[in-house]
């Protein structure tokens, strides 16, 4: 267990809908690890997406701290929300959000540049992560529109990875992809994990979870288990018998 990067006292997250409160998060106390791949799982509306957009400083919470480092981010106003974001969080969606009109390379040098205004370095950088991904030069000057999904997909992580964030958040990043495409982006991430990088994941796939080291079952706004499967190894058979043993305990 590395340091603690992120922690969460009496989290809650509540929304007025139709007159009525809706408790979408209820009191989640939870530490986050330097080096960890957290997996958060959990049914349809069980508060996933809620719980990693406020662990990351995209939405606030209604009520209770979240504290990152040594920062508590929930009392940060808006724009300071903004540049935290920037400077300390990665973020890879199952929409994948590049700018049509900018290449490939220009769209992670958009990123890198709201924090770095050192051009030329953020090119050398921006060039090794996508070397990392196998994404080659002359599919960098291309369009987003010209390029695969899985493509676009790992050119998102590496515009996620640009500003070096402290964790990588990823909100159902194979869930637009096909089982191929989808097997090569786990690879990258479990592979950046691998080198240090902490990573939050939010995902209904079992294939997908099984690259975390460490699984949360998010259920009715709770954080009702989790589930320790070590470091990913490929072919562990006994890695998928015992996330599946754990999710039909949790009721999956």
């Amino acid at each position: 267990m590395g340091k603690t990067l992120l922690k969460t006292e009496s989290l809650s997250k509540s929304f007025s809908s139709g007159g009525a409160m809706q408790h979408v998060l209820k009191n989640i106390d939870l530490e986050l690890y330097e080096g960890d791949f957290t997996v958060i799982m959990g049914a349809s509306g069980a508060g996933k997406s809620t719980l990693l957009y406020a662990l990351s400083g995209m939405d606030t919470p209604t009520l209770g701290t979240i504290t990152f480092g040594d920062r508590v981010i929930s009392d940060l106003n808006a724009d300071e929300l903004a540049v935290f974001r920037r400077r300390h969080c990665g973020f890879v969606f199952q929409q994948i959000y590049l700018i049509d009109g900018m290449s490939v390379m220009d769209n992670v040098l958009a990123a890198g540049l709201l924090v770095n205004k050192d051009r030329r370095a953020l090119v050398k950088r921006a060039g090794e992560l996508f070397d990392a991904v196998d994404i080659p030069p002359e599919t960098q000057r291309k369009f987003p529109a010209q390029i695969s999904g899985g493509e676009a997909q790992r050119a998102g992580i590496v515009r996620g990875l640009i500003n070096a964030p402290e964790i990588l958040f990823a909100d159902e990043p194979t869930g637009a992809l096909n089982s191929r495409t989808g097997l090569h982006v786990l690879d990258t991430l479990t592979e950046f994990n691998r080198q240090g990088q902490s990573v939050v994941m939010v995902t209904h796939d079992m294939r997908s979870a099984r690259r975390g080291n460490r699984i949360l079952y998010l259920k009715d706004g709770v954080i009702l288990g989790e589930c320790d499967l070590g470091n990913y190894v490929h072919g562990d058979a006994g890695r998928h018998e015992k996330l599946s043993a754990f999710l039909t305990e949790m009721g999956w």
